[in-house]
């Protein structure tokens, strides 16, 4: 009787592991499929990727073969909101303002594959949270910046509203592209209550955009 309870035990155990083991292996086999947006440039050719595996760094062949991708025209190219990850290789920065400027994007990973040093433009980005930049050559190849952390609700509005005094809050942020040349480490400087861009930096590009209206509260984030 003995042996027999005794074999019996590791059977049932083994079945048990089996269960919780699957249920693992499921779990996470859901969490790597979940897709997140690759675009690159080259040769004048902009690609559209949907990825369910990250993907090296500018390694344009790989992207093509292990992602979803498509060909897309620059004229065809329109504002959107992107609020799961995005990627973009770039090698200039005429397609990467293209791209980024004034786009809403909440977590950004942008990496430079060119060989030639960057000017230094500026690119406004709306809601960003988390920026990661790799710029492959240089003292400090890779780094990230954390903007703003949110409450992880992914139908959160880019404008969140303040209910004690009912303003409008806004995250707008302008990116130094000559950052990408390495030769410091990233750093990103916010200043919040805004209420009038154009009056607080008279001098910054595009602040004549900006709505001056009453109700609405700028958190500016300069990134460099």
């Amino acid at each position: 009787m003995e042996p027999r309870a005794f074999s019996a035990f590791p059977f049932w155990l083994a079945l048990i592991l089996a269960g919780l083991l699957g249920i693992h292996i499921t779990g996470s086999f859901v969490r790597s499929q979940k897709n997140h947006t690759l675009i690159f440039t080259k040769e004048n050719t902009i690609r559209n990727c949907s990825c369910s595996v990250d993907i090296r760094d500018c390694d344009y062949c790989l992207a093509n073969l292990m992602c979803n991708c498509k060909t897309v025209l620059p004229s065809t190219m329109e504002k959107t909101t992107y609020k799961s990850h995005l990627t973009i290789w770039f090698t200039d920065t005429s397609v990467l303002e293209m791209l980024l400027n004034f786009t809403r994007v909440w977590d950004l990973k942008l990496s430079f594959c060119g060989t030639t040093p960057l000017p230094t433009e500026y690119l406004a980005i709306w809601g960003l949270r988390k920026l990661q930049v790799n710029k492959v050559k240089g003292r400090f190849p890779e780094q990230s910046v954390i903007i703003h952390s949110s409450n992880n609700n992914e139908n959160e509005d880019l404008l969140a509203v303040n209910n004690k005094d009912r303003q409008m809050l806004a995250y707008i942020s302008f990116l130094d592209t000559s950052l990408f040349n390495g030769y410091s480490l990233l750093k990103s400087y916010s200043v919040e209550n805004v209420s009038s861009i154009t009056e607080h930096f008279p001098s910054l590009l595009y602040s004549d955009v900006f709505s001056t209206s009453d109700n609405k509260s700028y958190v500016v984030t300069f990134i460099y």
